[in-house]
Order: C-alpha cells, then structure tokens, then sequence
C-alpha cells in the first residue's frame, strides 16, 4: 500500500492530464494484432499534436485483447511513443484483481497514468465501486483516471464516489466523463478539484465550456489536428474558434455513430482510407456493404478522402 505523501509526489511529478488525448484503435490482421499498424498510428497521432495517446480502452477493443495481447499492445505503444508524448493506459476490469495485475504491469512498463473503466456487468452498489477503485490506488505508484461510461458498464460512478475517491486517494487525479450528456460535471467540479475529460467527441465543447480540461477522443484517429485545434482554440483564449472545430468534429463524430457502435465506424472509415485492416474481433464486426458506402460518402463530403 502506498502513502498519501508518495501518492502526492507521484502525481506532482507525473504530466498534467489535460488536452488532446486520442482513444487509439487496436489494429489487426489475419486475427493477430498488426504490430507495425499500430506503430504507424502512433506514429500519426504524435504528428499530428496529440499530447496523449490512450491504448486499450474501450475503442482499442480491450474487452477482446488476451491478457497477453493487453500487456504487449501497451508495451508496444510505449516502445513506440519513446518520450514523444504522454501515455494513458487502459487498465479496468471488471475483476478488482484483474484491474490490479493490468494497472501494476503498466505502471512496470513506464505509462505515465492509467484509466480505470467503471466495473462492468457485476452492477456494484456504492460501495462497492469505491473499494474496486480504492484496492487499485493503494497497490500502485501512478495517477489514475476513473471512466464512467454507464451505456456499457451498466453501472454509473456516481459524484458522491467520485469525491470520496479524490479526497482519499490524491492520485485519482481525473475522470473520462462518457455519459452522453453533461449533467453533474457543474456540481462534481463544485465539490472536488478533480479534472475533468470529456469522453463524448459530440460533447467536448459544452464541457469545456463547463470546466473540462481535455478529452480523450475517438475521432482523433482519423483527425487528430481537428481535436489538437479544438483543445488548443479553447486553452489559448479563443472559443469562436473552438467552437468551429467542435462542430466539424460534433459533425464527423454524429455522422460515424449512425453506423454502429464505437469502434466499427471509426476503424471502417480508417480502413477505406487505408491505415488499417477492415477487422475487428467478435462480437464486433464489419458494417454491410451499404453502411461502408455511406461511411465513404461521409468521409468525401467532409473532404477525408
């Protein structure tokens, strides 16, 4: 178990978890995981300003990755990245030991934090979510953000747990705020100073708007100057210009979600425009020909391809 001093210490030290951070896809081939893909996205994504790079989170299809594959994806991402940006990792389960062995393994392999999804299926009373999140506090050295996506957990972190968190563990330094819409991020950020991210790409503006500082995107991927501008717009003083490049994003982000659930829309529209396989592992899988059609039209209107 750590102390509170060390914990402070380590979240002092570690960078500031804010700005454009991208959700990034888990590229595969043949059913493995296409290891030089994935360098090149990551490759992209610091060219293209991203200040942190997000793997194995729900977008990178963690739920399917092996235990094995989880831990050489983030290896592979860190080798890759070598110092040139920040590094969230997605370590949740929803097994509390699970979530403990993913966070240590990450913190080993040199992450600068790690992201914890609300545990999914098992549906926890409060309690229950504070003692998950609180076993993984106490067992690592590294700053933690809380993820709160209650359309796929099934369970949502309430703001009570949230502020008991903080207030208990100074390395629960933020929390991915993906609920779809903006309630209760004006009275988290009246009751704590944690940070919040939005995880909604159709959302980042009003939360900013109302605090945020930062979000951790999905279609980055695809447009990662598109969300570095947004951010940048907003940081820098200018919010007519944020709100421009959030309503192309809004727009783009709307548009892919009218295909299916994230990530088969975005990685379709990086397949037809060449920087992945059209794979995914099942249950996910490819749209029908006629959904592909459309993503394509999509991407030719908006000038992406």
């Amino acid at each position: 178990m750590m102390d509170h001093k060390t914990s402070e210490k380590a979240s002092e030290s570690a960078p500031p978890i804010r700005g454009a951070m991208t959700a990034l896809v888990t590229p595969f081939s043949t059913g493995q995981v296409d290891w030089a893909r994935l360098d090149a996205l990551v490759d992209a994504q610091i060219e293209g300003g991203t200040d942190w790079i997000v793997p194995c989170g729900t977008t990178g299809e963690s739920a399917t990755l092996s235990h094995e594959e989880h831990d050489r994806v983030l290896d592979a991402v860190i080798a890759r990245v070598d110092g040139r940006c920040s590094i969230l990792a997605g370590t949740g389960s929803n097994s509390t030991t699970e979530a403990i062995r993913l966070t240590r393994h990450a913190q080993s392999a040199g992450t600068d934090a790690a992201m914890l999804v609300a545990p999914y299926y098992n549906r926890p009373p409060d309690e229950g979510l504070f003692r998950h999140f609180a076993a993984v506090a106490e067992s690592v050295d590294l700053p933690i953000v809380l993820y709160n996506v209650p359309a796929r957990t099934g369970i949502s972190i309430s703001n009570d747990v949230v502020v008991r968190l903080r207030k208990a563990y100074p390395r629960i330094v933020a929390i991915k705020h993906a609920t779809g819409s903006v309630d209760g991020v004006t009275s988290l950020l009246a009751r704590s100073d944690i940070a919040v991210l939005s995880g909604d790409d159709a959302l980042t503006y009003p939360l900013l708007a109302l605090g945020a500082v930062g979000v951790i995107s999905v279609v980055s991927n695809l447009v990662p100057r598109w969300t570095k501008s947004l951010v940048d717009a907003w940081t820098n003083g200018k919010p007519d210009d944020a709100l421009s490049w959030h309503q192309r994003i809004a727009d783009l982000a709307d548009g892919l979600a009218a295909y299916g659930p994230n990530p088969i829309p975005i990685k379709t529209a990086m397949a037809i425009r060449g920087l992945l396989d059209e794979e995914f592992r099942l249950p996910l899988c490819p749209v029908s020909r006629e959904a592909r059609s459309g993503i394509e039209e999509l991407l030719r209107r908006r000038e992406l391809l």
